[in-house]
């Protein structure tokens, strides 16, 4: 947007010797908030699969003694609890192995 504007300034507004140094401060500005965004959006690594669920917490719908049923993220997982949890009990994902997960109430 200011490239677009130190253009249109260029053009119709300003004298010759201004136009350039117009351009260049749009030039500048436009690479600086490029470079921002491109910073920004890199900060942080999208977290999937098993990394994304440890640490999670989850709602337990069928009763983990030892195993059972949990809700984390809106899906439905196979849990192992070795303390044991109740339907309705929050808990907290420990672990992954094999497509179940292990958790531990909070």
């Amino acid at each position: 947007m200011a490239l677009l504007v130190a253009i249109l300034l260029s053009i119709f507004v300003l004298p010759a010797h201004w136009a350039l140094v117009a351009i260049l401060v749009g030039v500048t500005i436009e690479l600086a908030e490029a470079g921002f965004w491109i910073r920004f959006s890199r900060r942080r690594r999208a977290v999937t699969g098993a990394e994304g669920l440890i640490g999670a917490t989850a709602r337990v719908v069928a009763p983990c003694r030892p195993v059972g049923r949990v809700r984390v993220y809106g899906e439905l997982w196979q849990a192992r609890s070795t303390r044991g949890a109740d339907v309705g009990e929050t808990v907290r994902v420990h672990g992954l192995e094999d497509l179940v997960l292990h958790v531990e109430p909070e």
